[in-house]
């Protein structure tokens, strides 16, 4: 099933993608050809290679004050998937912890749970995110919280149904008569059988938080300013659009292709796990 996995066009080009986004990220420091925060406005809104008035070494060209973009881009990608990878894993595991127990149990605490659930994903995520950071304060540590406190009931809904589901199957009956604790029904039974279904949204969830996090930077309330985020070269780029469009261009073009490589290796992810789309 793993190498099934592996196989699959779309987890080899998202998941190809995302790898090299990891790269990027992992080794900024050594791959970006120049500081992401140093200006030279001498050197300022240079066009990338290839376009007339540009200067070797700035492949992708300059911002109004030098700073060099394919440098910025790097470093940004850092921060995209800092947040995403964090903030997916915390809503991940409390969703799914919560929609395990929910779906089990049932009872009051389904009740609870149902109407938690339904009165959180009444509001806005985005809007609620804003929310959230105001009061927090702005930081990446914020972003994550926001992110994490939104989108546990992606994974509590869909946990708990699934759950529920594999309550009525006969390996859960057979480990009740022989006499397994709830819990280690539970965990040693019924988890990882809703293992994939939790994978699959896990890679949706980095590809939304990656575009939260973008969108809380492009309204200045994610790391500080200075620090390169694409939420922040767009909002730096939309203002000089005419004058250097490449600067709006690259950080849009990479948010587009990140999300779209993660929503391509989640289906992927699911066509060759999900025993239901096997058959």
């Amino acid at each position: 099933m793993v190498a099934a996995a592996f196989s699959d066009p779309k987890v080899a080009v998202g998941g190809g993608f995302i790898l090299l986004l990891i790269i990027l990220a992992l080794g900024a420091d050594l791959i970006a050809p120049h500081d992401p925060l140093a200006q030279d406005l001498m050197l300022g809104s240079l066009p990338p290679v290839g376009m007339a008035g540009t200067e070797p070494g700035y492949w992708l060209g300059t911002d109004d004050l030098g700073r060099d973009v394919l440098s910025r881009f790097i470093h940004g990608t850092r921060i995209a998937l800092t947040v995403a990878f964090v903030a997916a894993t915390i809503a991940a595991t409390v969703g799914t912890v919560v929609g395990l127990l929910a779906g089990y149990f049932g009872g009051w605490i389904d009740v609870v749970v149902s109407r938690l659930i339904e009165i959180w994903m009444a509001f806005p995520a985005v809007l609620l995110s804003i929310l959230i950071v105001a009061i927090l304060g702005s930081g990446m540590h914020s972003v994550i919280i926001a992110i994490a406190i939104i989108d546990w009931t992606r994974f509590a809904r869909v946990v708990r149904a699934e759950t529920m589901a594999q309550r009525q199957a006969d390996y859960v009956t057979a480990s009740t008569v022989l006499g397994f604790s709830r819990l280690g029904i539970l965990a040693g039974e019924i988890l990882p059988n809703v293992l994939w279904v939790v994978l699959g949204l896990f890679t949706l969830e980095l590809g939304l938080a990656v575009v939260i996090e973008a969108i809380l930077s492009f309204v200045g309330l994610s790391v500080s300013s200075d620090t390169p985020t694409w939420g922040g070269m767009i909002a730096q780029g939309r203002g000089i659009i005419y004058q250097a469009w490449w600067v709006f261009a690259l950080p849009l073009a990479g948010l587009l292709a990140t999300v779209l490589a993660f929503n391509q290796l989640g289906a992927g992810l699911r066509r060759s796990l999900d025993p239901v789309m096997q058959r």
